[in-house]
């Protein structure tokens, strides 16, 4: 009989079976239809293919369509018959890398000199279909190191041989489907059947490994679904997605724009958009009042050493805007990657007691990274934003209930501005690379203790990624999908303990002696300019009443009321309303839709009626005419939605 083993799924049952099981055999066992829909599984915390035998007792994890990981292996597994379809078409072509992303996959391609263009998209889509209905099987082999440099070097692809070098003896797996055999770790879903729609989306430009001075690949961008209307609903998201894009709407409403003679990836704020940060500001300064924070402000620049005791200099210095040279012989200056070493400064400007902590210091700080130009992204990746970037240095004893604290401020920011559909991202180190991180395991393990228990206690529905952690401390990320159901990061939450090692930071406790503080760092927003695009899209372009820009536009009817307009628009600047009024020689219908596409929530229109009994007629964005009423009864409705719509954080 053969040796038996211990299943354990996830809902605690265990169920025996005969060691070399797949997951697959697993759901069969369960019900053919689940089988039917199984591309993968997590086996004691890893994805597996569901073909892959299980020789010991393990924690098992079916994975569908409905699972990120499910999703992801679907989509990794999809850029193989992307790059097997290609291989068909354009015989010679070599390969760099294929991973799944958030919206699909993509394959970084070397076509030796031929072109790609979207003329190309529909013969790959069908050539991809076909080989798809073929239903191969992919098949895992693991292969000694130079059995994969005798095949790559036959297939002439300096590409793989180079990932290869990377790579030890006894650690590398090819992959294979139908006539395609790929350098891969995996997994994979079982077979191509799975596959029933495919769409290349766009093609790009890309460095090798991300170098500049590494030749120029094309990456093609593609999407694929077990459903063809599953496609259909996606294409359908993307055109509604255009139609909410940031920059889109960004340009048309006048909040920001770009100049190449300015720099790449550094935005420059219009007068409208510059009102819309500055509310914004205003609203968390309010909070941060309440919450017991201090303001400071820091400088654009940092000596070098400043960043090198921080550690930031070892970890990201290659990658950021280098160093900015004096007439001073060996004076060395940075551009501000972060704002933490400033206030670490600030901090030790003098002694401090146990009786001062928690201290909160908050800045609106700018920062500047240099991101790869590939990269850029409208307001969402950019090389200088501003951070709502606080540091709280308190006692060991204080850390969970300050960072519970600041919990509670991320999600009041959130719930004020219709953030509803965001999740809790708990990041942790990666104990395989501990080279990555400074500090003990001892500080370490505090600190991820104190996030995972304040998470659990606010009732916070969370995810664990071990490897996101910053290298000073593990964190708590709020991510929050856009109008594409894409992910980004905006607040964020970290405990360090390394930081105040690093910079000497001490306090005089109750005993007479001195102690470290710890730092938690903090910043609802995230980047200013991240949170305001995601803002852009969830709204597209209809921001809450209190924030928008321009709450009011006055249209008179003609020129022989403009000076009643112009009183009526005084009165509301006294009540700190904001709008302008449009005195163009336009019939009124003309400017009523002018003052639609602008996306204004009010609309006071004044006539010969108006003028006469002292009124306004009242038009709202989304529910059309009011009617009429006076300006002061107006102001006073105007005042009360403000007020429904933002409450004060802790009342």
């Amino acid at each position: 009989m053969s040796e038996q083993i211990n299943i354990t799924l996830p809902d605690g049952s265990i169920r025996k079976y005969a060691a070399g099981v797949s997951s697959m055999d697993i759901a069969l066992s369960i019900s053919e239809g689940l089988a039917r829909n199984v591309l993968a599984a997590k086996v004691n915390g890893q994805v597996w293919d569901a073909t892959r035998p299980i020789t010991s007792d393990a924690n098992v994890q079916l994975l569908t369509w409905n699972d990120t990981e499910g999703k992801a292996t679907f989509w990794h597994s999809s850029a193989h018959l992307l790059a097997e379809a290609i291989e068909a078409l354009y015989p010679g072509t070599k390969f760099g890398i294929g991973p799944a992303i958030e919206t699909g996959f993509y394959y970084d391609i070397d076509l030796g000199g031929k072109t790609f263009s979207q003329d190309d998209f529909k013969k790959v889509e069908d050539k991809m279909l076909e080989l798809a209905r073929q239903k191969n099987d992919y098949k895992r082999s693991e292969v000694s190191k130079a059995d994969a440099i005798t095949y790559f070097t036959e297939k002439n692809d300096e590409y793989k041989l180079e990932l290869i070098d990377g790579l030890e003896d006894g650690q590398i797996t090819f992959y294979e489907q139908g006539s395609f055999t790929d350098l891969c770790r995996g997994p994979h879903i079982p077979n191509t059947g799975f596959i029933k729609a495919a769409k290349i989306m766009n093609v790009a430009g890309a460095y090798w490994r991300g170098d500049e001075k590494r030749p120029m690949l094309t990456r093609v961008y593609a999407v694929t679904f077990p459903k063809q209307k599953e496609l259909d609903e996606y294409i359908h998201l993307l055109e509604e997605a255009k139609k909410r894009d940031h920059r889109k709407l960004g340009k048309e409403l006048e909040l920001f724009t770009f100049s190449e003679k300015v720099g790449q990836g550094l935005p420059l704020w219009l007068p409208k958009g510059a009102l819309l940060r500055e509310r914004l500001e205003s609203f968390l300064r309010r909070a941060q009042v309440r919450a017991g924070y201090s303001p400071v402000v820091t400088p654009h620049i940092g000596g070098k050493q400043l960043y090198i005791t921080s550690g930031h200099w070892e970890k990201y210095g290659k990658d950021s805007f280098q160093p900015i040279l004096t007439p001073e012989e060996g004076e060395e200056f940075m551009l501000k990657p972060m704002n933490c070493p400033h206030h670490c400064e600030i901090y030790k400007s003098r002694p401090r007691s146990y009786r001062e902590l928690p201290l909160r210091l908050a800045e609106f700080g700018t920062v500047y990274r240099y991101e790869q130009s590939g990269e850029l992204h409208g307001l969402t990746r950019v090389r200088g934003f501003t951070q709502d970037d606080a540091h709280i240095f308190c006692r060991g004893d204080q850390v969970k209930d300050e960072f519970k604290r600041v919990i509670d401020l991320v999600q009041y920011v959130f719930r004020s501005l219709g953030f509803e559909n965001y999740s809790a991202q708990i990041s942790l180190r990666d104990p395989e690379k501990p080279e990555k991180y400074f500090g003990s395991d001892d500080d370490w393990n505090k600190a991820e203790s104190a996030i995972i228990e304040a998470a659990a206690e606010k009732g916070l529905n969370t995810v664990t990624e071990l490897g996101e952690a910053a290298f000073y401390g593990p964190k708590l990320d709020f991510m929050v999908k856009d109008a594409l159901g894409r992910k980004w990061q905006l607040g964020t939450i970290q405990v360090d303990y390394q930081l105040p090692q690093r910079f000497d930071l001490e306090y005089m406790g109750s005993d007479g002696g001195k102690h470290r503080p710890v730092m938690i760092h903090r910043a609802p927003f995230g980047s200013l300019e991240r949170f305001i695009a995601i803002l852009i899209e969830n709204t597209a372009g209809n921001f809450p009443l209190w924030l928008s820009p321009d709450q009011i536009a006055v249209l008179p009817i003609s020129e022989k009321y403009q000076d009643f307009a112009n009183d009526v628009f005084l009165q509301l600047q006294e009540a700190d309303i904001r709008g302008y009024v449009d005195h163009r020689d336009e019939k009124i219908g003309r400017k009523i839709r002018d003052a639609e596409v602008n996306k204004l929530p009010y609309m006071l229109i004044v006539g010969e009626k108006e003028q006469e009994e002292r009124k306004v007629s009242v038009r709202r964005k989304g529910q059309g005419d009011l009617g009429q009423m006076p300006l002061e009864e107006f102001i006073a409705h105007f005042k009360s939605e403000v007020q429904g719509t933002i409450a004060t954080f802790g009342s």
